[in-house]
């Protein structure tokens, strides 16, 4: 695949520069896309966009995404329906006494659901808010810590499906033997660096021994007078419904869904798909036991919930259709090949980690970029050679880099969701924060790179 030089940046820099113009990421996504395909042909930019927004619903990736959130919504609001979210949440009131406590507990639980970012962010971000609610901290604070402790913490841990698909990639790569990706996983782990950087940040901010920066400290100074949402997220908002049973809610009603959604996720070897649907299958079983609700209270739950993920799904496509014209525009391609000359063996795992993570943040597709860039990063270590695992832990840092800074990436677009924020208001109060674990990775790749 060709590329067109600094052509192929603009789509990008046309959705950075109109989502800060507007604070609207769906719009700036569509502008971004129609730019590409202006870019690829005048004439049929129309029919190029539409036929490539077709294609991308028909990629099996989107239909499982697509399927995953929306059931992960609908389960959200029948654990909200049956009074259980609320009887977790003042369960943990019970415990948590202040706002370190319940940012604490917060990092905690997401540490805990490291089974998928999806269900990580979906779980946390829904479950947490009315605790952090009760202690005035405001809702981009809550969507950092639990974005924070989704992609940087499936990165990892071996069980997560971050890591599933990876080990794969080093098989069908040859960087293991069949059968030996999670062992060779294993071996990355210590040198995913913006993983470890970025889960260690999150107690030191919520000790506030990192002070709030930036628009995070307009957020916590808005948020002292009583708002604590941000303008402009009820679009995007998991809106929590009222209880629907007479009967006082439970910890069982919360509790024993979210185990039998990790349970059966791990079952079906790390399939979120399939562990949500058992998830909701048991829900609706249990409910009808317990006389909390009917059978068709609950499928009309089920639908409800998934309704309110379609903006938070609109935005995921969209940036999809954005992949789609970075790579006819061959963006991965026009990066690698400007930073190639910069590269030498101290110098490859930051070069790696720095290129990619602009990849990752451009094109809003993290696992595609390990698929395009492994097969390039892994012989360049073997020929300099670099130690094979720093420079494949530089590859994976960057990919959970770009998810966690991205604004339109699906981990932010979901975190934000569930927490009911703004997700351009959550991408610029945490940036300061994901900076400085970039930063901090950096040099530790570098120094890293020096030594070994």
């Amino acid at each position: 695949m060709e590329h067109l030089g600094l052509l192929s940046l603009l789509p990008t820099l046309t959705v950075i520069v109109l989502a800060l113009l507007t604070r609207k990421t769906f719009e700036a996504l569509v502008g971004g896309s129609l730019v590409g395909f202006l870019i690829i042909s005048i004439s049929s930019f129309f029919t190029d966009f539409t036929n490539s927004l077709l294609q991308v619903m028909q990629d099996a990736t989107i239909g499982w995404v697509i399927l995953v959130c929306g059931l992960f919504g609908s389960l959200i609001h029948l654990l909200a329906q049956s009074g259980g979210t609320t009887a977790f949440s003042s369960y943990l009131l019970k415990y948590v006494k202040n706002r370190k406590g319940a940012l604490l507990a917060t990092w905690l639980l997401g540490l805990c659901i490291f089974i998928d970012d999806y269900l990580n962010a979906l779980t946390v971000g829904a479950s947490m808010k009315k605790v952090t609610d009760r202690f005035k901290v405001p809702r981009e604070m809550l969507a950092y810590v639990v974005d924070s402790t989704a992609a940087p913490i499936c990165v990892l841990i071996p069980l997560s499906t971050w890591a599933i698909y990876i080990s794969g990639l080093l098989e069908s790569e040859g960087v293991v033997e069949k059968g030996q990706g999670l062992a060779g996983y294993f071996q990355a782990i210590p040198y995913i660096t913006y993983g470890w950087v970025a889960a260690i940040l999150v107690p030191l901010v919520a000790l506030n021994l990192i002070p709030a920066l930036g628009a995070m400290k307009r957020a916590e100074k808005r948020a002292e007078q009583g708002i604590l949402i941000p303008p402009n997220s009820d679009s995007i908002n998991l809106k929590m419904p009222e209880g629907i049973s007479d009967k006082a809610p439970k910890l069982s009603f919360f509790v024993f869904p979210i185990i039998v959604l990790i349970s059966a996720t791990v079952f079906f070897d790390i399939d979120a798909l399939k562990g949500v649907i058992s998830a909701i299958v048991f829900t609706v079983i249990f409910y009808a036991f317990q006389k909390i609700m009917s059978f068709t209270q609950a499928m009309q739950g089920i639908f409800t919930g998934f309704k309110t993920m379609f903006y938070a799904l609109a935005i995921v496509v969209m940036s999809f259709v954005l992949k789609d014209v970075n790579d006819q525009l061959g963006l991965t391609k026009f990066i690698i090949e400007s930073v190639s000359p910069l590269i030498n063996k101290e110098f490859l795992p930051l070069i790696a980690f720095v290129s990619l993570a602009l990849v990752t943040f451009a094109t809003g597709s993290f696992w595609g970029v390990y698929a395009i860039s492994l097969p390039i990063i892994v012989p360049l270590a073997q020929g300099m050679g670099v130690d094979i695992w720093l420079a494949i832990g530089a590859v994976i840092s960057a990919g959970a880099f770009g998810s966690h800074a991205c604004f339109y990436g699906d981990a932010t677009v979901l975190s934000a969701s569930a927490t009911g924020c703004n997700n351009m208001a959550h991408v610029m109060t945490q940036l300061p924060y994901t900076l400085i674990a970039g930063a901090i990775t950096c040099v530790i790749y570098l120094i890293l790179g020096h030594m070994i």
